[in-house]
């Protein structure tokens, strides 16, 4: 098993980066997330690697950081989901994000990458959303892992709330972050007031 890649970057393209290691360039499938975190070509970077052997083909597919190499198997571990989607969930999504949007059960949004139609984006939710709220929740951390435990269990005048916006037209992993910062104890519609207030203040 290959745990990472450590070398010369020597090539990028859509969806690719090349690491040379010991005069051997490994091509690693990756997200536009991670080549947007990697440096020049020439430069020295480290990935975070998965191996897929299959009966037709070998692929190694990279990451920048540990957290989206977890969310990328968490990914392909969905019955239906194969590299391609995930890599397109996670080129459309960070980590923390995708996280987010599984735990507060939003599809909808999963839609959004390219080829992950609405019974894909659903079954990851059906699939996934246990166990980002479980175990998998060692992925975030501090006030992350609060946001993500809120919005997976949220009710009362919090669930009211982020159900009320979603009928607005917001997505559940947009509005979900600020409403879980705010006091549980407001009433829903003090609680639909102040993230409107804080959504309007960020598109300005």
């Amino acid at each position: 098993m290959i745990y990472s890649v450590h070398g010369t970057l020597i090539a990028k393209a859509p969806s690719l980066a090349v690491v040379e290691c010991g005069g051997v360039g490994y091509a690693c499938r990756t997200t536009f997330t991670t080549l947007g975190q990697l440096g020049n070509i020439g430069e020295t970077v480290m990935l975070y690697t998965h191996l897929s052997v299959r009966e037709d083909a070998v692929e190694l597919f990279g990451f920048f950081t540990r957290q989206e190499l977890q969310c990328f198997e968490l990914l392909i571990s969905v019955s239906g989901v194969g590299p391609k989607a995930a890599l397109a969930i996670l080129s459309d999504l960070t980590p923390d994000q995708f996280l987010l949007t599984v735990a507060s059960g939003d599809s909808k949004t999963l839609t959004r990458a390219k080829g992950v139609g609405a019974k894909s984006a659903q079954r990851i939710v059906m699939e996934l959303k246990d166990k980002i709220a479980g175990e998998s929740i060692g992925l975030l951390s501090g006030t992350q892992t609060e946001t993500v435990a809120g919005a997976s269990c949220s009710g009362g005048n919090v669930g009211e709330a982020i159900e009320a916006l979603v009928t607005l037209g917001y997505t559940q992993s947009e509005v979900a972050p600020i409403v879980a910062g705010l006091d549980p104890d407001l009433s829903s519609s003090e609680l639909i007031r102040r993230t409107l207030q804080e959504i309007g203040k960020g598109n300005r």
